[in-house]
């Protein structure tokens, strides 16, 4: 079994921010697989798909971006999946729009999220896909502020293909691995 784990914040009120990158990406996998999220027994919602013979569970953790380790953790330990084989989905103020980095494994890089599921995992050892939001607007604002707003009416284009990008980067992770989906996908700009 393999883990696809997008990172983000529940509610109508984040829907759309930059912080909700990770969430978007797995809503656009259930599209893609035509599975539907549904609340789970603890703070999460979750779909399962199967490929061939690999089932792939996706994940949304409902406890907020700073808590995400809680849920991430307790799916992790209950399924036993190896750390290796969740990919934990989040935004990245540090990468312009338009880019995305896989990595094997790694700090948090200052991002809340991230920081939360190494310290419920105890570990920095799982593969992680980073979402640019783009910093274009950091200095009129907060970072807090930044991430939880939303992508202008010019970015939108741009976001719909980076989320179809990254859609197809975890697709890659669960059928052939880390470094293949690295090897393809960590040197594109979408514009």
């Amino acid at each position: 079994m393999k883990l696809i784990a997008g990172l983000g914040n529940p509610g109508n009120r984040y829907s759309h921010t930059r912080h909700n990158a990770g969430f978007m990406v797995i809503d656009a996998l259930a599209e893609n697989w035509k599975c539907s999220l549904r609340a789970g027994k603890g703070d999460y919602e979750y779909a399962e798909h199967t490929a061939g013979d690999e089932r792939i569970l996706l994940l949304k953790p409902t406890t907020y971006m700073n808590n995400s380790g809680l849920a991430i953790r307790e799916i992790v330990k209950f399924y036993k999946i190896p750390l290796r084989d969740s990919l934990i989905i989040c935004d990245d103020a540090a990468l312009p729009l338009g880019k995305i980095r896989l990595r094997p494994s790694g700090s948090d890089g200052g991002q809340n999220g991230l920081k939360s599921v190494i310290y419920h995992l105890n570990s920095d050892q799982f593969p992680r896909l980073r979402i640019g939001i783009g910093t274009a607007n950091l200095p009129e604002m907060s970072l807090a502020d930044f991430v939880l707003s939303r992508f202008s009416k010019e970015e939108e284009p741009v976001l719909s293909k980076v989320v179809k990008t990254a859609a197809q980067a975890a697709m890659e992770f669960t059928q052939n691995g880390i470094v293949q989906a690295m090897n393809t996908y960590n040197a594109l700009v979408i514009e």
